[in-house]
């Protein structure tokens, strides 16, 4: 039995939600997300309520049973609240800025690295080596920040590199004579 799944989800104040059989879609201050449900799982609206269940016993229906409910709690809070991920960068000459639709990125390359900001997306360089990347979609945002992350991650000798807040990079001891 699923533990995530047996929840009900919240509506939050402010989020209006129309449920079909094959979709739901939330419309809250920060826009409107949409989320294609499968014919494993039956979701119900009761009273400020969203169910979500399993429609017979397969293993299919099972897995999905907590992941429905789960991406469903993660469109209602991101088109009433939305996320936030947040880059540090950390080298010497390493800096991001944002030029009109693009995050423009120096990480020691002979070239600069430009990312396009996909919409629905916001980015503001805080610092030249501090971004902050918003939205109401969690998948969206995410991935656009493992992008960035990937142009270069941080490596464990001297720390340098892009990193999320807060991550923890193990030092490693360099070579030793």
């Amino acid at each position: 039995m699923s533990r995530v799944g047996k929840n009900p989800v919240v509506v939050p104040n402010g989020v209006t939600i129309t449920l079909t059989e094959d979709q739901i879609s939330a419309k809250g201050k920060l826009g409107e997300l949409r989320l294609a449900l499968t014919s494993d799982v039956t979701v119900s609206h009761d009273d400020n309520q969203v169910v979500v269940k399993p429609a017979n016993d397969s293993k299919r229906a099972r897995a999905l049973w907590g992941t429905t409910r789960a991406n469903i709690a993660n469109l209602f809070a991101g088109v009433s609240d939305g996320f936030t991920k947040k880059l540090e960068i950390t080298g010497v000459g390493y800096r991001a800025q944002v030029q009109g639709s693009k995050l423009v990125l120096q990480l020691g390359f002979s070239h600069d690295v430009e990312m396009e900001i996909p919409a629905g997306i916001s980015v503001v360089a805080e610092k030249p080596t501090l971004i902050a990347i918003s939205g109401a979609d969690k998948q969206l945002v995410g991935q656009f920040a493992a992008n960035a992350r990937s142009w270069r991650g941080p490596e464990p000798y001297k720390g340098k590199g892009v990193r999320y807040e807060g991550e923890y990079i193990l030092r490693k001891e360099g070579k030793k004579k």
